[in-house]
């Protein structure tokens, strides 16, 4: 069976070896005017070759030539950021339109009277339902909150004091200001820092190293900055008068970062606040810091 199969294959190549001549004859005379001599393995060969470089030159001319702009998928670049452009311009004139129609509504409004007015307030209930009810509350219920506000202030200080790890004696904390202490370190009075009395116009001073996480100016506590240090503490100064860093702002320790002040509603005087926080817990600063 190998034998039938292997002479078929012979005689397979032997005519693809085979010799033919391609003759152009003179119809008149008879003459020959081409011939060609061919073999069908090298037709084969020789069309295979065009075939490749056909596909070549029309890959290229459409890949590196202008005409690939006339075919489905493909387009200049240029023109589709005039495109992009186009349309960030029509977004943005759309949202003026809007604007300017809201604007002349509420002007077309005030010109015809129709100012909305205040919102009523609600009335009072009169009917005296609730006169009766006893909002007071009893001993036994006052004597509960009492034991349980203790416990949670004593829990408090217990976890506080857990994480007073000895990491924390490894930092030389840098004073913010030198000064003298009105008011320490309280956590049942919910004071969580020290209150430092200075000079006027003294620079608070960074206490360690570190990124400032917060700046900014609030009712209570005046112009404030934090700082985070490594191992998860963070340095509080209030009260600021100014302020000398920004967001983000890395400082080192000792470097300025605002000026003594006597901003907020909660400040009697010109002084800082400092607070320590480890952990997500207040700290006293007193333990670490030598004012």
């Amino acid at each position: 069976m190998s034998e039938i199969k292997n002479s078929r294959w012979k005689i397979f190549t032997n005519q693809l070896r085979n010799k033919y001549r391609l003759v152009i004859l003179n119809d008149d005379s008879f003459a020959e005017k081409f011939s060609l001599r061919l073999s069908p393995l090298g037709l084969i060969i020789l069309i295979g070759a065009v075939t490749i470089v056909m596909t070549t030159l029309v890959i290229s001319l459409v890949a590196f030539t202008p005409l690939r702009e006339y075919i489905p998928g493909y387009g200049n670049v240029d023109d589709r950021i005039a495109i992009l452009k186009i349309s960030a311009k029509a977004d943005s004139l759309e949202s003026t339109l809007s604007s300017r129609d809201w604007y002349m509504n509420n002007l077309l409004n005030v010109f015809s009277g129709k100012v909305e007015g205040k919102t009523a307030k609600p009335t009072k209930d009169s009917t005296g339902k609730y006169k009766s009810i006893d909002i007071k509350p009893s001993e036994s219920d006052l004597k509960l909150r009492k034991e349980i506000e203790s416990n949670q202030i004593q829990s408090t200080s217990d976890k506080v004091s857990a994480y007073k790890l000895n990491v924390l004696s490894n930092f030389f904390f840098f004073s913010p200001v030198k000064g003298v202490i009105t008011s320490s370190y309280n956590i049942r009075e919910e004071h969580f820092g020290v209150d430092i009395v200075a000079k006027e116009d003294e620079l608070i001073k960074a206490t360690l190293d570190g990124t400032v996480i917060f700046v900014g100016f609030t009712t209570d506590d005046g112009y404030v900055i934090q700082i985070q240090h490594s191992n998860n503490l963070t340095s509080v100064y209030k009260h600021n008068s100014a302020i000398t860093k920004k967001l983000g702002d890395f400082v080192k320790a000792g470097e300025p970062i605002g000026v003594i002040g006597n901003t907020g509603e909660n400040s009697k005087g010109s002084h800082l606040h400092f607070e320590l926080w480890y952990n997500g817990f207040a700290i006293n600063p007193q333990d670490y810091v030598v004012f």
